[in-house]
């Protein structure tokens, strides 16, 4: 039996970011950040709603203020007592997994997406995803990006504009382009 590219997708294979099935997610996606987006004077029954309608698990107090910006949605969980402020992106082509009381900045990026590294294999345009996930009592500073395949360990902080390449270890601060621990 052929797998879908969607299938592909979520078991972190080489795939094609097209097809009916993706096609229609990222459809739904995008019509669900309009109606969010336009929403900034939410209340927190409000958003924890329509976060609900789109993500895959929302943990009660979980709050985004808009605008936000995700490639599907379904693929991201967020725990009790979650904060993310304006204007980030969550690129979730697989799981995205943060943590309770984690907080995150302005203009926070979380990648899953990924390419080949080799250029013949890039050309084909397959891509992959590397699942993140984000611990318990987090703090990212405002414009950090962490890139796919990471894990932050509960009680982390990543600075402001930090660029996370590789797992950041429970307790630990990190800093810098790439991000680097300056305390633990």
């Amino acid at each position: 039996m052929m797998r879908s590219e969607k299938d592909k997708m979520l078991a972190g294979e080489l795939y094609r970011a097209e097809g009916p099935e993706i096609e229609a997610d990222v459809a739904r996606a995008g019509a669900w950040m309009d109606r969010f987006n336009a929403t900034v004077a939410q209340s927190a029954e409000d958003c924890h709603a329509l976060l609900s309608e789109l993500f895959a698990e929302v943990g009660e107090g979980a709050r985004i203020r808009p605008p936000f910006h995700c490639d599907y949605g379904s693929n991201i969980r967020l725990g009790a007592g979650v904060f993310l402020n304006y204007d980030c992106v969550i690129l979730d082509v697989v799981a995205v997994t943060i943590g309770d009381r984690t907080q995150i900045g302005p203009k926070v990026q979380i990648l899953t997406a990924d390419h080949p590294r080799d250029p013949e294999t890039r050309r084909t345009g397959l891509e992959f995803g590397r699942p993140v996930r984000i611990g318990e009592d987090v703090w990212i500073g405002g414009g950090a990006i962490l890139l796919p395949g990471i894990t932050v360990g509960d009680g982390a902080l990543i600075g402001a504009g930090a660029v996370v390449t590789r797992d950041v270890p429970a307790g630990a601060t990190v800093a810098g382009n790439p991000a680097r621990i300056i305390d633990r």
